[in-house]
């Protein structure tokens, strides 16, 4: 089961790692990240293990199907049958010209 909470950071290079993982591309694959781990100011590895690491919980992130206790599903049946009630907030917010509109 996943929460929607920021899931643990990756591991950087004062990590201890124990955990191997291999991989193989294309030299023209593992020259373009060669180039991006440079131009980042990472080791090859700390690149490679950040870019999936992002992909990673995004991917998880994005599930569409949430497993949930009992009580926490009431819980939202409850909230999605109360009646709505005013919120200034995003009336206001609904009310501007989004900025990338503006000139």
């Amino acid at each position: 089961m996943y929460s929607i909470r920021k899931l643990a950071m990756p591991a950087t290079s004062t990590t201890v790692r124990s955990a191997r993982l291999g991989l193989r591309t294309t030299p023209e694959q593992e020259t373009i990240l060669r180039r991006a781990a440079e131009v980042a100011h990472k080791s090859l590895t700390d690149f490679i293990l950040d870019a999936a690491y992002q992909a990673a919980e995004q991917t998880l992130l994005d599930q569409r199907l949430f497993m949930v206790s009992g009580s926490q599903y009431q819980a939202l049946l409850d909230m999605l049958d109360r009646p709505e009630s005013d919120n200034p907030g995003l009336a206001d917010l609904f009310s501007r010209r989004p900025v990338w509109t503006r000139k």
